[in-house]
């Protein structure tokens, strides 16, 4: 019985890789994976520690810690959805602050930016519970936003925002103003309880670059249906509307759904007749 050949240098299969090339090929491998992680400029996890995630980015422990506004773990005793396993402790912590607050970052190159936002609402069990607005150096961003009205409890929910900075301009959402260097992220209070954040970054490059969620099969329908709505009868243009609207409670019910005039209308003139009828009969 024949033995299968080895195949190797100097066989008749396919040659090794250089001995150079096999010591290189880690480093690659792992440069590939970390691109990501390297775009990233500055990433906090807040009201929690310092957290890696599944894509490399290091999230720091939050600089505010003890400085400004509430820690708050209450989401550790609880799954969050849409999450991989290993992150959840970026949606299961934050810092809320009972006043506007927020986080000042420094930016040393022009180019294009996203800021990622992370929330998950892990308290509140309804819409209009908590609800505010984020500003991106006084531009709000971010508006009306109902965690719970947009995704439901302990559903992890990310803003993407994306953003440019050039010749000393800073350009969002359609507005322009002067950039000085820092980007202040700020959390505005507002009627309905205090602003928050679970984790944020902010990282070179555009939204095509930014991981996304896992699917939430009754979200996805809910944003069809929004999608459906923003566009008018008979054309394929959509509205221009903020990206961003939140709806602040459950849609308000049709008041003529339960409607049954149309129906009483033959009940009443079939009483109109038999009723003089009735009468003339009795008079005979």
């Amino acid at each position: 019985r024949r033995e299968p050949e080895m195949v190797g240098a100097g066989a008749r299969g396919a040659p090794l890789l250089p001995p150079l090339l096999w010591l290189l090929l880690p480093p690659l491998l792992r440069g590939a994976a970390g691109g990501l992680a390297d775009s990233v400029v500055w990433a906090v996890n807040a009201g929690g520690d310092a957290h890696v995630d599944v894509n490399g980015i290091h999230f720091r422990k939050d600089p505010l810690e003890g400085r400004v506004g509430r820690a708050s773990d209450y989401g550790m005793k609880l799954p969050i959805l849409r999450s991989n396993a290993e992150d959840q402790i970026l949606y299961q912590t934050e810092r809320y602050n009972e006043e506007t607050f927020g986080y000042e970052v420094p930016i040393k190159e022009e180019g294009d930016y996203v800021l990622v936002l992370k929330f998950a609402e892990v308290y509140f069990a309804q819409s209009q519970q908590k609800v505010f607005d984020v500003r991106l150096n006084g531009h709000v961003v971010v508006k009306d936003l109902d965690i719970f009205d947009r995704v439901g409890h302990s559903t992890a929910h990310d803003e993407i925002i994306p953003m440019s900075i050039k010749k000393g301009k800073l350009s969002v959402q359609g507005e322009v103003s002067t950039f000085t260097g820092k980007l202040h992220i700020e959390f505005v209070k507002g009627y309905y309880d205090n602003p928050k954040i679970c984790a944020l970054y902010i990282l070179q490059g555009t939204v095509e670059d930014v991981p996304k969620l896992q699917p939430h099969p009754g979200l996805e329908k809910k944003e069809e249906d929004d999608d459906e709505d923003e566009y008018d009868d008979g054309s394929s243009v959509k509205k221009q509307a903020n990206k961003n609207r939140v709806q602040s409670g459950p849609r308000t019910p049709n008041p003529y759904a339960s409607d049954n005039s149309s129906l009483m209308f033959p009940i009443l003139v079939a009483f109109g007749v038999f009723i003089p009828t009735l009468f003339c009969l009795c008079r005979l």
